[in-house]
């Protein structure tokens, strides 16, 4: 087990980087901000040269890999950051300077226990693209496909590991403070980010997203998911059909093509919709880099190291949601709210409709260009401190992705309204599993399966479950050995403000 000092001394080199690009200012200023936390990041910013603008991107990317993939999922996360940190954190890009070709040729031979030349008829030695936690090489197979090798950078496994040990340390002392720090639930938040990127660090999982997806999507017209060589695929090294195409982040290089971007936009805003409500798994990492434009008009998707899921509950949740919303039918939205557990029972359905009425009005009927969903989840970020609501974190890889696809068809048409785009879609998809032949089928799959149960189990189930509508229950989490605290007033204070606040630097308060 690491020691304390050592994710101490983490912390505080972290937290003096942040302080550096003037990344803490805002947990200065915020009134919910613990006061040891406050205190320490004045502390860390001592004799720094802080910028007047911060630079809440650059810093990230400063601190290396593991917190690069922390500060894109705190882009998410408007209600912990502040509006300004988040907007600045969209911008944050995935990109290293790629690894010698060298230490990558000796990766792959090492990944398959022979010669790389009994592999690839060529490697072109050049990375297509490099970010933190693999590197792209165009390639050719023996048998003569091209092909691209995507490869693992040497040791990350390990950097990531001891990152998100300090992590997880550094959550568990903050959450301790109790109040904001324990409703935000920064744990979780930790939890999750590690399940994200033990997918991302295992190939042989992100090569089977992608034979998943593609087969959940073979059915939509102008979609497509590059196949997987499973022969030249492992841990470490994943190999799969190249793809030529026109990024979608080139909008001059797309228009010369002759494509229509509002069509593109559309089917890219739909085609996330029938992932995340229809089949519950979803793109997660859907950026501009990771979307190419055929000469047809096909939209190919890449990089599936981190992908969402949600049950069926949660998506007929989401879906009445988006759809009450669209339509401004706020009561159902709040009741939905309620149901599902995401607002304690002891708050007043009807005052939660009308906050929500408040976040909702402003934006009907109005195109991206003059407001988005962006600002939408900003506003209904806003009202859970007041209907002490939790962090759901299995909700945030969608948030995530909503805003990364939103910022995808904006740019590609401005005037898109996405009201407008999601609204069919949704009613048909609510039509088809709430209209009356979908409860009759519903009804009667469920009375064949409580016959077949004993009375017994359905009690005990029952008793085990007295809330079977409410959210998914949270994931276990990792038993984190807390420091003592002694009991004088000075140890007191020591111990919460250094231990607890997790840092330092205030490093944690972001992490949330």
């Amino acid at each position: 087990m690491t020691a304390h000092i050592t994710h101490l001394w983490r912390l505080l080199s972290w937290g003096r980087t942040l302080a550096r690009h003037g990344a803490l200012r805002g947990i200065e200023r915020d009134g919910n901000t613990p006061a040891p936390v406050r205190r320490l990041a004045r502390l860390a910013r001592l004799g720094a040269r802080v910028p007047k603008e911060p630079r809440y991107a650059e810093a990230f990317q400063a601190i290396g890999p593991a917190a690069i993939k922390l500060g894109q999922s705190l882009a998410t996360r408007p209600d912990l950051v502040g509006e300004d940190a988040a907007r600045d954190l969209l911008s944050l890009q995935d990109a290293l300077p790629p690894m010698p070709f060298s230490a990558i040729r000796a990766e792959i031979e090492a990944s398959f226990g022979r010669p790389l030349d009994s592999i690839y008829a060529s490697v072109d030695e050049q990375a297509v693209g490099a970010a933190s936690i693999a590197q792209v090489h165009r390639a050719v197979t023996t048998d003569g496909r091209a092909v691209a090798i995507k490869v693992l950078r040497p040791g990350i496994r390990e950097r990531f590991n001891r990152d998100i040990d300090t992590y997880e340390w550094a959550a568990a002392h903050l959450e301790q403070l109790g109040g904001e720090a324990s409703r935000l639930r920064p744990r979780l938040v930790v939890a999750n980010l590690k399940r994200w990127t033990a997918r991302e660090l295992d190939l042989r999982r992100e090569a089977a997203s992608a034979s998943e997806l593609a087969e959940a999507m073979s059915a939509v017209p102008r979609y497509r998911i590059p196949q997987i060589d499973w022969d030249r695929t492992n841990g470490r090294v994943m190999t799969l059909e190249w793809i030529d195409g026109i990024k979608i982040s080139d909008r001059a290089a797309l228009v010369a093509a002759g494509h229509d971007l509002s069509d593109l936009a559309a089917r890219l805003v739909n085609t996330f919709l029938r992932q995340a409500i229809a089949d519950g798994f979803f793109h997660a990492d859907m950026h501009q880099g990771n979307l190419f434009v055929q000469a047809d008009g096909t939209i190919v998707a890449i990089d599936f190291g981190i992908m969402g899921r949600i049950d069926r509950r949660a998506r007929l949740w989401l879906a009445e949601i988006l759809y009450g919303l669209i339509t401004g039918n706020y009561r159902r939205v709040a009741e939905i709210h309620f149901e599902a557990q995401y607002v304690p029972a002891h708050h007043n359905v009807a005052e939660f409709a009308t906050a929500l009425r408040a976040v909702g009005e402003p934006m009907r009927g109005k195109p991206v260009s003059e407001l988005s969903v962006g600002q939408m989840l900003d506003g209904l970020f806003a009202i859970t401190r007041d209907f002490d609501m939790q962090t759901q974190p299995h909700l945030l890889l969608l948030q995530k992705t909503m805003v990364m696809v939103e910022g995808v068809a904006t740019m590609l048409d401005p005037t898109i309204n996405m009201w407008d785009v999601s609204g069919p879609y949704v009613k048909s998809w609510l039509r088809d599993e709430l209209g009356p032949e979908a409860k009759l089928a519903d009804s009667i799959h469920e009375t064949v399966d409580t016959i077949r149960r004993l009375p017994g189990l359905v009690r005990r189930l029952e008793e085990a479950y007295p809330e079977p509508g409410g959210a998914p229950p949270p994931p276990p989490l990792p038993a984190v050995k807390l420091v003592q605290v002694k009991v004088g007033w000075f140890w007191r204070y020591a111990g919460v403000a250094i231990l607890a606040a997790a840092a330092g630097a205030g490093a944690m308060a972001l992490l949330a």
